[in-house]
């Protein structure tokens, strides 16, 4: 799971079928002090996520295609959650 915020959208004219009729968005990983993480990448979006939006993150393959209902799904990212807020104890 990562944390992540919505930095932009991605639009495709022709994609793989598991994509059809599904958001991509750009997400920029953060780090624990808020700042930017390494590396954006794209996501799924399955809880109708916007620009902007902290989000949490499974980018686990597997874990991916279970929450979509996808068996063979070649989809690695999804956004499982918005994050309102987040606090660290230490």
């Amino acid at each position: 799971m990562v944390i992540g915020k919505i930095v932009g959208t991605v639009v495709t004219t022709i994609s793989h079928p598991h994509y059809k009729k599904r958001r991509l968005l750009v997400v920029r990983p953060l780090d624990l002090e808020g700042g930017d993480g390494s590396g954006e990448f794209i996501a799924v979006d399955n809880n109708q996520a916007g620009v902007g939006d902290t989000v949490l993150v499974n980018r686990d393959g597997n874990g991916a295609r279970q929450v979509l209902d996808l068996k063979d799904g070649c989809i690695i990212s999804v956004i499982v959650g918005i994050v309102d807020s987040v606090h660290i104890e230490e």
